[in-house]
């Protein structure tokens, strides 16, 4: 990609406005049209969005959503919305043991609402304050009983079973971080009590060593900082097996969402790691260790994204699809969303412009001039994110973000009629995660105070 060097974070306050007015009228138009009788809303096709029955892991997006454009807006009924919905509706997430999403589903909305109190963004009620927060107690702990041993650490294993680490996941462990800060702790048999922070730190490890690659002759496709979607185990000695993909082309291959969750969750983990009282590591090896690890995988796994998206900072959806040959020179030019051969992916570029964003401001607080291409790049993408082709300007189209992509080797993304790949549609994630990127560069401009998935919890 082409990274802008002029782009300031005020340049993009109209597009800002834009989307924030966009973001209402979807969010209402979700709301008023869409009927969850059959599930979460997960992506659109012909405009409207639809349920998948996969895994219900987009449902906390859609109310995080409204939360968010209360915080920004000031506009009471997105709040209630959001909170009436967390009630009513997320209880069967927070205790639900059969998947890898609970950072997903709760943090974005009892996350989202709890720490919406403790900035003093609505009133203080401790009675709904003790709710939120019993709630991601109780996530991070059942998201940690989803646990595989390792014969160094472990790590919260995916729906397809113990054997498998997604590279996803390094987001969700931030179910665990809120937990542990709330002053919780994971118990088994016999009243065992483990940290909570042990067992994200062991997730986060195990990603790092795992799903991301750093060019070191791990295997002949070792290229430094392409991700692999899955790490596959062998559960009776804990050895590592191989690479695959469930939603990527393959396990050589880079599957783009899968690069931009790891970009972003390992920045994240880096400022948490940053609020740690100096020794409170040292039985682990100490803090020093565990940022040296996540800072390799997060330049790592930033750098490639940078040298592998098209010039306008927008990724096709794997960087190994067999047909991007036939475009081309293809990351010399912007992406083309409507081309015939492969699709690019908006949600990676929602995910991953949060990533570049955090790790640039992160380096560059600290005096590395490396965060400079970093945070250029996170406001490149943005600023393309927040114009046509990708904002949803359609009144009837209920998306936000055009042309995400959610499993293609499935096929299940809509091809339009008159078009032979999936385009011109949206995902739940990829617009709560263009929420999520706006919200940061809207409090970033407001100067409104650092936003984090911790703040509120850590005191």
């Amino acid at each position: 990609m082409k990274v802008s060097t002029e782009l300031k974070p005020t340049d993009l306050k109209q597009k800002l406005t834009r989307f924030w007015d966009l973001a209402g009228k979807k969010i209402n138009l979700i709301d008023s049209e869409f009927d969850p009788a059959g599930g979460a809303p997960v992506f659109t096709v012909n405009g409207k969005y639809g349920s998948r029955g996969w895994t219900e892991w987009t449902q906390g997006f859609q109310y995080g959503s409204a939360i968010i454009q209360f915080e920004v807006t000031g506009d009471e009924k997105f709040l209630e919305m959001g909170r009436k919905a967390t009630v009513n509706k997320m209880a069967p997430h927070v205790s639900h043991f059969g998947v890898h999403d609970h950072g997903f589903n709760n943090v974005s909305t009892y996350g989202n609402l709890h720490r919406l109190m403790a900035e003093g963004k609505i009133p203080v009620d401790e009675r709904e304050k003790q709710f939120y927060e019993l709630a991601l107690k109780i996530s991070g702990s059942v998201q940690a009983h989803r646990w595989t041993a390792l014969p160094e650490g472990g790590y919260i294993y995916s729906f397809n079973g113990p054997h498998s680490l997604f590279v996803d996941t390094i987001r969700s462990v931030r179910a665990l971080i809120v937990s542990y800060e709330l002053d919780h702790d994971y118990r088994a048999e016999n009243d065992k009590v483990t940290s909570l922070l042990d067992k994200a730190l062991d997730h986060a490890v195990s990603t790092a060593k795992y799903s991301v690659y750093y060019g070191e002759g791990r295997d002949f496709y070792d290229e430094e900082g392409r991700t692999a979607h899955e790490s596959v185990f062998n559960t009776n000695d804990g050895q590592f097996r191989c690479p695959n993909s469930q939603q990527g082309f393959s396990g050589f291959t880079t599957w783009t969402r899968g690069l931009a969750w790891a970009m972003l969750g390992f920045a994240e983990e880096l400022e948490y790691l940053d609020t740690l009282k100096p020794g409170s590591l040292d039985y682990r090896g100490g803090i020093e260790k565990y940022r040296e690890i996540f800072l390799k995988a997060a330049t790592a796994t930033c750098n490639f994204y940078i040298h592998n998206s098209a010039s306008d900072g927008i990724p096709y959806w794997d960087t190994g699809a067999p047909d991007l040959h036939k475009l081309g020179d293809y990351l010399s030019v912007a992406a083309d969303p409507y081309n015939d051969f492969e699709p690019v992916d908006s949600s990676a570029a929602a995910i991953g412009a949060q990533g570049l964003l955090r790790l640039g401001k992160y380096l560059t607080d600290r005096g590395d001039n490396r965060g400079e291409t970093y945070w250029q790049a996170g406001l490149t993408v943005a600023d393309r994110l927040l114009e046509e082709p990708y904002l949803s300007t359609d009144p009837s189209h209920q998306g936000l973000i055009l042309h995400s992509i959610y499993h293609r080797p499935n096929g299940w993304d809509n091809i339009p009629e008159g078009r032979v790949q999936p385009c011109g549609e949206s995902s739940m994630w990829g617009d709560y995660h263009a929420m999520e990127l706006c919200l940061y560069l809207q409090r970033e401009i407001d100067g409104s105070g650092y936003y984090t998935f911790f703040n509120g919890v850590k005191s």
